[in-house]
């Protein structure tokens, strides 16, 4: 990838048109193959007929290219602000299999609107949910996603035409992993973007030189038009035991692909700038709301739900150079454009199955080892290995089992029967238990954000200092840490003019020989600006409004600013002298 100084064009950059639409071209062919091949492969394991596969691939088409164009706004509430490509991922192929087994397109059409307020749940409560769905958690699902998606990909390596060898569909499925892998591993640069669709080509040739490839549908569709929604019938209005037995399962991915929202809207944030900058939390609620609206919409057509794909959105950038956010404008013409054309997505539907599930198993693959990735991102103690250990192991034992089936028959059966669920709702009790349970003392001090308030801050901090026995000059530090931090919140032009002072909480955590001060600072309107994040004490020239901050960098040994929509987090670690 692309060093930060080779960004031709930054983020809010107005790039020429004609370089936005080559660039926009060039993401849309590295993923369109992998939506119309996630729905293709969720359709037809869920028993659906061709017709409904027409609807649910154009519609999965349209509603990719409005919602990656929404990511690129700023609108209100909505969009992440950023070049952020959507596309359909593996993460809900396995529970949407078994909601059309189970009910069809109207139970997954239900199932999938439902769960979206999900998603506007999790930019709503996004500042405290960060103690519950932990990295360790959300890499647990994620792992066990993997796990569970792994036999629908693995299901598809037989299924050839009765009139090519039975050899077809294992060496097709072969040569398409050893391709994809072999180039995955060697190849570099502008070539490193295709590998996927190298391997499809490769699986396709090989299955065509055995005489097992079927064109039929490519010849009988139409050039231009739309499809109609044959199979769908709308929603179902009378939910039964079975969508309440699969419902849980839904909000679970559904979270779980928040958080990896989450994680990507930081990871995006920070690669589409040639000078690093803070993460502003309000856009990544911006795009946490763009992504609900698109799992809303996928709800609506009753189509497998459109995510966020920051692997291929980084790769993108990282080649090209152009991480100007009206790359997702044209991005999202093309896509649209592209739904219009039957003739083009009947070519992607018939890659035969096994290819498809070679394919598919190297996502899995890929999507299993970013869920390790994810539980060892901020150090896996032994506390943290338990959880992570207990709830996968729960988790891939009962998926693979019919235990509860047995016992409670098929409906409830097949909601503790889900890996998936179980494994993460061991691993969220598991975490409440422990950080319930912490030896850690906590002190909470609620207030106003007022200067005439600082006096009982100041009393709350001199109590935290005398019961950790430290020094006069320890105690100092930190009265002056939170001092310095009260007087930079005061320095909000949020308040400016405001009728009465916002509320203050500061919330203390006591470590050892540190303290962890979190100001949550809650405003009725907008929140701080990004005044603490990469302040340099080379910089010439001081606004009065620095000076609170420096001070602040001199008495912390850490410094972390979250800005949120109506909320402030301003978290300050203070050590005591050794």
């Amino acid at each position: 990838m692309s060093s930060a100084d080779d960004i031709r064009y930054e983020t809010d950059d107005r790039c020429p048109p004609l370089i936005a639409l080559t660039v926009g071209f060039q993401g849309v062919a590295v993923t369109i193959t992998s939506v119309v091949l996630y729905v293709t492969i969720t359709v037809r394991a869920g028993g659906q007929d061709e017709g409904f596969l027409s609807w649910a691939v154009f519609a999965s088409l349209v509603i990719v290219g409005i919602l990656t164009a929404l990511q690129a706004s700023k609108i209100r509430r909505f969009g992440s602000g950023h070049l952020f490509i959507m596309a359909v991922t593996p993460t809900f192929i396995a529970i949407s299999v078994l909601a059309l087994n189970q009910g069809g397109p109207e139970l997954l059409a239900s199932l999938i609107v439902v769960a979206s307020l999900a998603y506007l749940v999790l930019a709503w409560r996004l500042p405290f949910m960060r103690r519950v769905i932990t990295p360790a958690v959300s890499g647990t699902v994620l792992m066990l996603i993997a796990v569970t998606v792994l036999p629908v990909a693995l299901n598809r390596v037989d299924e050839v035409p009765a009139s090519a060898p039975d050899a077809t569909g294992p060496v097709a499925a072969l040569i398409t992993v050893v391709v994809s892998a072999g180039m995955a591993l060697r190849v570099v640069g502008f070539w490193r973007l295709w590998t996927p669709l190298i391997g499809l080509a490769a699986g396709c040739v090989a299955v065509a030189l055995f005489g097992g490839y079927e064109f039929g549908s490519v010849a009988d569709a139409a050039w231009i038009g739309v499809p109609g929604s044959s199979g769908f019938k709308g929603f179902d209005l009378t939910p039964g035991a079975d969508f309440w037995a699969l419902l849980p399962a839904f909000v679970v991915v559904t979270v779980v692909g928040g958080i990896k929202n989450i994680g990507g809207s930081v990871a995006i944030q920070q690669v589409g700038w040639r000078q690093p900058r803070a993460t502003d939390f309000r856009l990544v609620q911006g795009s946490l709301n763009t992504n609900g609206l698109g799992v809303f919409l996928s709800g609506i057509a009753g189509t497998p739900p459109a995510t966020v794909h920051t692997s291929r959105t980084v790769q993108l950038i990282g080649l090209t150079g152009v991480a100007s956010r009206y790359v997702g404008y044209a991005f999202g013409a093309i896509y649209v454009g592209l739904a219009f054309l039957p003739k083009l997505t009947a070519v992607l539907t018939t890659i035969p199955s096994p290819v498809m599930g070679a394919y598919i198993l190297t996502a899995v693959a890929l999507l299993f080892v970013e869920g390790i990735r994810t539980v060892v991102q901020d150090g896996l103690d032994t506390q943290k290995t338990m959880v992570v250990g207990i709830s996968f192991a729960l988790g891939v034992g009962l998926d693979t089992q019919t235990i509860f089936a047995d016992l409670l028959g098929g409906t409830w059966g097949v909601l503790l029967d889900n890996g998936v669920l179980i494994g993460a709702v061991v691993a969220v009790l598991l975490t409440v238990f422990l950080d319930l349970t912490s030896p850690l003392q906590r002190e909470r001090l609620e207030t106003e954000l007022d200067l005439s308030k600082l006096p009982e801050l100041d009393r709350f901090l001199g109590g935290l200092a005398s019961q950790m026995d430290w020094s006069a000059e320890s105690a100092q530090r930190l009265r002056s840490a939170g001092e310095e931090t009260l007087m930079s919140l005061l320095q909000a032009e949020e308040l400016e003019g405001a009728d009465d002072p916002p509320q203050l909480i500061v919330l203390a955590l006591l470590a050892g020989d540190a303290v962890e001060l979190e100001f949550l600072a809650v405003f009725d309107d907008e929140n701080l600006e990004d005044r603490l994040a990469y302040l340099s004490e080379e910089a010439e020239g001081m606004e009065e409004g620095e000076v609170s901050l420096r001070l602040l960098r001199h008495y912390a040994s850490s410094v972390h600013h979250q800005k949120y929509h109506g909320l402030d987090i301003v978290t300050v670690n203070v050590k005591g002298s050794t």
